[in-house]
Formats: structure tokens, C-alpha cells, sequence
């Protein structure tokens, strides 16, 4: 490990994490005209983001950072890949990483592996569809489109809140702290499909002041000590492909899991590669 990496990565294991990223939520609610200008035209420069793709390009229209952050898109600025077949990106950003899970162990990088079980919250029932399925994770950056979209039709089965740590999801993270998204605080979304369950974990991370979903709201924060579980058997959710489900308030990673046999990710894909909300990641089996 570098020099450059040990600065990067140590600090992280003794931050108050979730203090801060509190702190960072007070800031970008801040509703001060001057302050919130100033920070979004400062993100706009330093990421190049596309105002241009953007409902509103006029900053006025924003009360605060977080709704420019959570901005929507212009109709049409993400076309929904019209393959019946197709997997959709569920986001705006770059695959982390993709592949087959392997007896419920999921590749995070540099011989970093995690369970599926631990990642889904401890649950070995939850976790046995998955055991021999395929994941695949996606990083949004600060410059993305930061609302997290339906890869497949589905039927909200069950969401759980699951307490943790806060490390940062950037690549140099990723790449030295073992067991990262298992050990993150995170909100997962068990849904029902024609091709089996489907997975979303909304992974957090330093500074993300909180996760929502469109059937619930914020769900984190408060941050909890023990995770919590909701169950829809009585009229659930029904997310249409490509709909809305969640956002982060301010960037993470978002995680898909397909059980055996369900889909193929697109060979083209591999770490690195960006990918665009709405375009197809893969293709269901009949």
C-alpha cells in the first residue's frame, strides 16, 4: 500500500462518520441563496456536470444543494431501452464491478470478496436465492444523475435498514478496505420479478446525508443500532421498468443481485466501464 493510499484509507477507519456526514446534510439543506449558489456552481466545475441534461438549468430553481443534487432530468434525457429482454441501468455512473456470484461470495476488488448474506443483512434465508446468481455494482459520482431507476418490473417484497460504518465507495476505498459494502450502512429492496427475486441495496457512504425510496421516504437517517425490516404482504409496491424506486442525497454505489439462471450482463461491461441510466446492462433468460 502507498503512501498516498495509507492517507487515503486510514483516517476513514477513524472519522466519526456519521457525525460528519450529518454535518454535510446541515449544509446542503442550507437554504441560503449566496452559500447554495456558490456550492453548486463549485461541483458543476469540478465534475463538469451537464446542466444542459437538467429539468431546471437555472440554479434559482433550486432551494438548496440537495435539490440540485437530486435534480431531475429533461423528458427524454435517458431513453428506456425498448428490448422487452433488456436489464436497464437502474443509474447514471461506471461498473464497480459485475460477474457471477460464487457460493454466495461477491467479488469486490484486489482479492476483496463479501458474502451475500452479510451484504443482505445476516438473513441466510434472504441470501440463498442469490447464492449462485449474479451481481453487479455500480458507482454514481458526484457529477451523476443521483435518482435510482427499476432494471426490471417488480413487486416490493421487503426493504431492511441495516446499521454500519460509512467509508467512502470511491475507487481507492473500495480497493483496500475489506468487506466495504457489507460493512456500509445500507438500505436493501428485496423485489419480486417474471425472472425471479431482484436485489437493490443502496449502498451509503461518507457524506451521503440520507437514502429514500418513493413508497417510504427518507429511510436513513436516523441511523439505528439494529437493523430494521419492513414487509409488504398486503397491496405492494408495483415499480414498472424504469421507474423511479430511490435516491441518495448526495453520491454512493447501488448493488443488483439476480438469482441463478435469471439474466447475462452484457459481455462488453467490466470495472471501469460508464454506464448510462435507462440503457441495457443485460437480458433476462426466457
Amino acid at each position: 500500500m502507498t503512501l498516498k493510499t495509507l492517507l487515503a484509507v486510514l483516517p476513514q477507519y477513524v472519522l466519526p462518520h456519521h457525525a460528519l456526514s450529518q454535518l454535510m446534510s446541515r449544509l446542503t439543506h442550507c437554504e441560503n441563496q449566496l452559500w447554495k449558489n456558490l456550492f453548486i456552481k463549485l461541483i458543476i466545475r469540478l465534475y463538469g456536470v451537464d446542466m444542459t441534461e437538467a429539468k431546471h438549468s437555472s440554479l434559482d430553481h433550486y432551494p438548496s444543494f440537495n435539490a440540485f443534487f437530486t435534480r431531475e432530468l429533461k423528458e427524454g434525457a435517458r431513453p428506456l431501452v425498448a428490448d422487452p429482454t433488456a436489464v436497464a441501468c437502474p443509474a447514471d455512473g461506471a461498473i464497480s464491478q459485475l460477474g457471477h456470484i460464487e457460493d454466495g461470495s461477491i467479488f469486490q476488488a484486489k482479492g476483496h470478496r463479501y458474502s451475500a448474506t452479510e451484504l443482505l443483512g445476516g438473513d441466510e434465508q434472504r441470501a440463498a436465492t442469490f447464492k449462485h446468481g449474479h451481481f453487479a455494482t455500480i458507482y454514481l459520482s458526484p457529477r451523476d444523475y443521483h435518482r435510482l431507476h427499476m432494471p426490471l418490473t417488480g413487486t416490493l417484497r421487503e426493504m431492511i435498514h441495516i446499521p454500519g460504518r460509512l467509508f467512502s465507495v470511491n475507487a481507492i476505498t473500495v480497493d483496500n478496505v475489506p468487506n466495504l459494502f457489507a460493512r456500509n450502512e445500507r438500505v436493501v429492496c428485496i423485489f419480486d420479478t417474471e425472472n425471479g427475486p431482484m436485489a437493490l441495496v443502496l449502498v451509503g457512504a461518507i457524506f451521503v446525508s440520507s437514502i429514500a425510496t418513493v413508497w417510504h421516504g427518507v429511510v436513513t437517517p436516523p441511523s439505528i443500532a439494529d437493523a430494521r425490516c419492513w414487509r409488504y404482504p398486503d397491496n405492494p409496491p408495483v415499480l414498472a421498468k424504469g421507474e423511479e424506486m430511490g435516491r441518495f442525497n448526495m453520491g454512493s454505489t447501488i448493488i443488483v443481485l439476480f438469482g441463478d439462471n435469471a439474466i447475462e450482463w452484457d459481455s462488453a461491461l467490466s470495472a471501469g466501464t460508464p454506464v448510462s441510466l435507462g440503457a441495457a446492462i443485460g437480458h433476462t433468460h426466457p
